[in-house]
């Protein structure tokens, strides 16, 4: 058997190791996953409220336990947004004072990693993962705009939300259409942006909601606090209508949706 030209020569060897090779195969796995090629287990709900000394984790189908995990709050923590990666099993919680994010392994109810953003992208607010590359979008709570960042917070450049005029209070990441849901200041209208900002749509709640929401890629739900009722989470579809209601541990409180990892690889 003739050994393509490829693995030839120390470079080649190198990029042959196993190591290399797990970094070369991980946006292809990130891809399958979210393409549904993957099995994952029941969508969870993770909720915490914002000096909570646990993150709550339950399954929605009722059938698993809940595992509340340790936020690992220190005196004078207070989460501003909160956020869930599936693919890597960890909880992202942005906290005041200052723009420090606190990385917390679920499995190991351990701290991962702790990371400052630098410059500041400003007050505090909701936060939302891309699962496929580890990207952050945070709120900025004196612009309508939002801050994108490396999954290590290096930041990549700043978004302007087109048609819109006045900071938003929460933001979700829709993993199917690579797109991120705005709530805006007035707790009821969602728009639809691309990437890079463009405006593709919108659609009105039937009731308002409080500043964090959720969505469910695969359930096509958005899941939010609802301001005019104490400790519910209300669940809508893409049109706005609500759907059914959850009891909140807490109020109020950050929240996320998605199943365990299927595949933990950091």
């Amino acid at each position: 058997m003739t050994t393509p030209i490829w693995m030839n020569g120390p470079r080649a060897q190198s990029a042959a190791t196993p190591a290399a090779m797990l970094r070369q195969l991980l946006p292809l796995l990130a891809s399958l996953l979210l393409a549904g090629c993957a099995t994952p287990g029941p969508a969870h709900l993770y909720t915490v409220a914002p000096r909570a000394p646990e993150i709550r984790d339950r399954a929605l189908d009722g059938r698993d336990v809940a595992r509340d995990v340790p936020s690992f709050l220190e005196p004078g923590d207070t989460v501003t947004g909160f956020a869930y990666d599936p693919f890597t099993d960890h909880f992202f919680l942005r906290l005041a004072p200052g723009n420090q994010i606190r990385v917390v392994d679920r499995p190991a109810r351990a701290i991962k990693r702790a990371f400052t953003i630098d410059p500041s992208p400003g007050p505090g607010g909701d936060l939302a993962l891309n699962p496929r590359d580890g990207h952050l979008f945070l709120l900025d709570a004196t612009r309508a705009e939002l801050v994108e960042t490396s999954r290590l917070g290096a930041i990549i450049g700043r978004i302007p939300l087109q048609g819109v005029a006045t900071p938003p209070l929460g933001v979700a990441f829709d993993a199917r259409q690579d797109s991120l849901l705005v709530l805006l200041e007035d707790g009821l209208t969602l728009h639809r942006f691309s990437l890079t900002g463009l405006n593709t749509g919108k659609f009105q709640l039937a009731r308002h909601v409080r500043a964090a929401i959720a969505f469910d890629s695969d359930a096509r739900e958005l899941y939010a606090p609802l301001a005019d009722a104490d400790a519910e989470i209300g669940v809508f579809d893409e049109q706005g209508q609500l759907m059914r209601t959850l009891p909140a541990p807490d109020t109020p409180t950050f929240l996320d949706v998605g199943p365990h990892a299927f595949l933990r690889v950091f």
